[in-house]
């Protein structure tokens, strides 16, 4: 599994769900059920204090694992595989960032 932090460009449903995705250069498509949840963030490093009613965003990171297929337009002939990722989405600015890539979950090929 690599881990990092890198931007990517996010289409989702009108309940915020990710549908579509675009990762260096390349359009992918949500083929699986998302699944969300929140991880604590070491916010005291970046923050002199938290104020009241700041958890959201501030204290908790919102996580999406997604299940990814190459856009039909630019996928390679031959059987198509899928990448398991973690994105995340700062909910101040509403930009998604790629987190991880889940080579253990690939498909392997023969």
């Amino acid at each position: 599994m690599g881990m990092f932090s890198e931007g990517v460009d996010v289409v989702c449903t009108p309940a915020g769900q990710p549908l579509e995705l675009t990762w260096a250069g390349r359009q992918y498509t949500v083929c699986a059920e998302p699944v969300r949840w929140y991880e604590r963030r070491q916010w005291w490093v970046e923050e002199t204090r938290a104020p009241l009613g700041t958890g959201p965003g501030l204290v908790d990171h919102e996580i999406w694992r997604v299940q990814v297929r190459l856009s039909d337009a630019m996928a390679a002939p031959g059987p198509e595989t899928s990448l398991t990722l973690d994105l995340t989405r700062s909910i101040s600015s509403g930009r998604w960032r790629l987190l991880r890539i889940h080579d253990a979950l690939r498909p392997q090929s023969a």
